[in-house]
């Protein structure tokens, strides 16, 4: 396999919600493995929380998750963002009607002064996205 970046989303509790969610919104395959799984060694509480999640793909997306585990702290913050990008506008459009709804846009999907149709929000789990859908040419 060749190297690739892929975001890490850590959550506090609902990892395996918001990878539900992203599954739905862009497809692919979803491989969830619980605190649950490791019998005597999971920490009360854990037994149903996320250890490492990852979401792939068939346009080659990976998305990876978990439930920060005991002890550590959670602090969400506006440090990352997710970036779709492309010239399919049908299917960009498609993605950001679905990671709006129910979340906060703070810039509309709209023609941006650098010719590109740009959009940001915040999903209902917290996480910023940016939606770029360039001109075909």
């Amino acid at each position: 396999m060749a190297s690739r970046l892929n975001p890490y989303i850590s959550f506090s509790g609902d990892a395996r919600q918001a990878l539900e969610f992203y599954k739905s919104v862009l497809g692919g395959t979803l491989s969830l493995s619980g605190y649950g799984e490791f019998g005597s060694q999971t920490p009360p509480g854990y037994e149903e929380k996320i250890m490492h999640g990852m979401l792939e793909t068939d346009r080659g997306f990976a998305l990876m998750a978990s439930d920060v585990p005991p002890g550590m702290e959670h602090e969400p913050g506006n440090n990352i963002a997710i970036s779709l990008s492309g010239d399919d506008a049908d299917e960009l459009r498609g993605y950001w009607e679905k990671l709006s709804s129910g979340g906060t846009v703070s810039v509309p999907l709209e023609k941006q002064m650098w010719g590109d149709v740009f959009g940001m929000c915040t999903d209902r789990f917290g996480i910023t996205w940016m939606v770029d859908i360039t001109e075909q040419g």
